[in-house]
Formats: structure tokens, C-alpha cells, sequence
């Protein structure tokens, strides 16, 4: 069996990001809050501290979506 990996990177030049449509549909599925108007890393991480403000508490469940929301940054950041 073979597995085909979608490999496709934030754009970054200069202090201007583009978030693929892959990243855009990640995180929106991770948190139910699409990424609108996300230009730089500034806006990123605004829009992280939302979706963890909105999801906000010190269940189990918590814990692990802001670590998936986490992960996700970690990926774009790699790459800016």
C-alpha cells in the first residue's frame, strides 16, 4: 500500500505569511474556527490565542486540542 503525503508549506516573505489551503483546512477542523485575515505571524498567533481562549479549560480534552492547535503552529513556524 502506498501513502501519498501532502507536503505543502506556509508562504513567507518578509513579515507577510500565506497559510495553505491545506493548513487553512487543518486548523479549521482542529478548532472549528476557520483562519480569516491571517497575513502575518502576528495574526497567527492572534488567531491561536483565540481558538485556545474559546477553548478554555483544564479537562483532558482541553489539553490535547490546545496541544494539537500547538502542533499545527509548530509546523507553520518551521517553515517561516
Amino acid at each position: 500500500m502506498q501513502v501519498l503525503s501532502e507536503t505543502a508549506f506556509m508562504i513567507h516573505l518578509g513579515h507577510q505569511i500565506r497559510l495553505t489551503r491545506t493548513e487553512v483546512e487543518r486548523f479549521t477542523k482542529i478548532t472549528a474556527i476557520e483562519p480569516v485575515g491571517v497575513c502575518t505571524l502576528a495574526d497567527l498567533e492572534a488567531y491561536i490565542a483565540r481558538c485556545k481562549a474559546h477553548y478554555w479549560g483544564a479537562s483532558r480534552e482541553t489539553q490535547f486540542l490546545h496541544w494539537l492547535i500547538d502542533r499545527e503552529m509548530e509546523t507553520c513556524r518551521r517553515v517561516a
